[in-house]
């Protein structure tokens, strides 16, 4: 009886295996377009001659697209179904990377600004339809499973991506930067921003090649369809009392931990995105690619809480943790000598690693801090919502417009004050997140 119960659970993996892999490459692909973004903000400001606010645009109109289009995203997977409408997020994507070739050769901001928003539409229908295979494909015991091993493909693909766009687009500039370029005569100066523009057409026309391959693929491939059941929660059973409940309004954690998910994925979009802009305004080489060093501090903190929660310290604690270690990291920008390079040189000047300023590092930093956020924030916020889960998870997906507002509020401090400082703009934010695992997320009452 053991043996065919233990050739039974082998059949069901190796069955699971195949679709595990398939959402495992779309969240490679969530990750990789979306911290490309860390290398586009700075590129895109010397292409285009943009201010820092104007600049930090690019990420926002990619992330408003999560919250304009998350309603019409669950209508076209409710008509097409998730594999299909799957499928239609990644051509989604091929147009959007097309329109990055006008966009580049007219040097038009706007443009660039509207392929942003169908690229963050293409990737908002992927995400809406890819989640629920996390916890769906497979046993639920081994759900967390998934989800860590999602998360580390996610943030390894945001460490692998600025570099890769460094190597590809800006190939033949090495030392590039808003400060050199400001530097140039204006017929050299004019000259260099024109092939920069064109260094980013090749590209985006193989990625659309590429994408178009994979929307065949996955309409081809055997990942199966989840039925509306599969969305259902069963709230028989739930010691809540939300079967009492009429509203997700009435659940205060649910809608403090939204709230948290908004100013998390803002913090998270500063320290990615702004890194290399900030990087590039003091003349660093490379600035394009120091987003892989938020990411790979991301990656990190990542692996460590996988190594620890729930073994040695739980959900609450990691939030604490986080939430602390952010208002440190940000304090430390603030307060850094821009000039002193001592922080890398401990961290991994030994290595061989190129040394950076310290103010540049502990922005990294900041990758480290927010590793643990999101996928404690969810357990907690979701907690007791019983037959209102579902609801509730739409609405903490919401909070990813988070990463459009609250840079442009950066981007604005920046012009004003400058740019170290504004990122005094990290400190109520991490605040916040440590005001939610102390008291927030324990209201169940307003």
């Amino acid at each position: 009886m053991t043996s065919e119960i233990n050739n039974s659970s082998k059949a069901a993996q190796a069955s699971n295996f195949g679709p595990i892999a398939i959402i495992g490459a779309l969240f490679f692909i969530f990750g990789f377009i979306t911290w490309a973004n860390g290398a586009l903000v700075p590129y895109l400001q010397m292409v285009c001659q943009l201010s820092e606010t104007e600049a930090i645009l690019v990420a926002s109109a990619f992330y408003v697209a999560y919250t304009a289009m998350a309603l019409p995203s669950a209508m076209v997977l409710e008509k097409f179904g998730y594999k299909d409408g799957m499928a239609i997020g990644l051509f989604t994507l091929v147009i959007g990377f097309l329109m990055y070739i006008p966009a580049a050769q007219a040097q038009d901001f706007v443009l660039f600004l509207l392929a942003q928003f169908v690229i963050g539409t293409g990737l908002t229908l992927l995400q809406t339809g890819a989640n629920p295979y996390v916890v769906k494909v497979g046993p639920a015991e081994s759900a967390a499973v998934r989800i860590m091993f999602m998360g580390l493909l996610n943030k390894g693909a945001g460490f692998i991506a600025p570099l890769a766009f460094t190597a590809v687009v800006l190939s033949g500039f090495d030392g590039i930067s808003a400060q050199s370029l400001a530097a140039m005569p204006e017929a050299q100066k004019a000259e260099t921003i024109t092939a920069l523009a064109d260094g980013l057409i090749n590209p985006y026309i193989g990625l659309a090649i590429t994408f178009l391959v994979l929307a065949a693929l996955l309409k081809m491939s055997p990942l199966p369809e989840l039925s509306a059941d599969d969305d259902e929660v069963d709230a028989v059973g739930d010691a809540s009392g939300s079967e009492s409940k009429t509203s997700i309004m009435q659940f205060p954690g649910l809608i403090l931990g939204a709230i948290t998910i908004f100013v998390y994925v803002g913090a998270e979009v500063i320290a990615g995105d702004t890194i290399g802009l900030f990087a590039s305004n003091l003349g660093v080489a490379n600035a394009t690619s120091l987003t892989s060093y938020t990411m790979a501090f991301m990656l990190i903190g990542y692996a460590l809480g996988i190594a620890l929660i729930p073994r040695v310290i739980n959900q609450e604690t990691a939030l604490k943790a986080s939430a602390i270690s952010g208002i440190i990291f940000s304090f430390a920008v603030i307060l850094s000598n821009p000039e002193s390079t001592v922080v890398s040189s401990l961290l991994w000047g030994w290595m061989g690693v190129p040394l950076l300023p310290d103010t540049i590092s502990f922005i990294a930093l900041l990758g480290f801090a927010n590793a643990l956020v999101w996928p404690a924030v969810w357990p907690l916020a979701l907690d007791g919502l019983g037959k209102f889960t579902a609801k509730g998870s739409a609405l903490l997906i919401m909070g990813i417009s988070g990463g459009a507002l609250l840079p442009l509020v950066y981007g604005l401090l920046a012009e004003s004050i400058d740019g170290q400082t504004a990122y005094a703009v990290m400190l109520p934010l991490y605040a916040y997140i440590l005001y939610y695992a102390l008291k927030g997320h324990k209201k169940r009452e307003w």
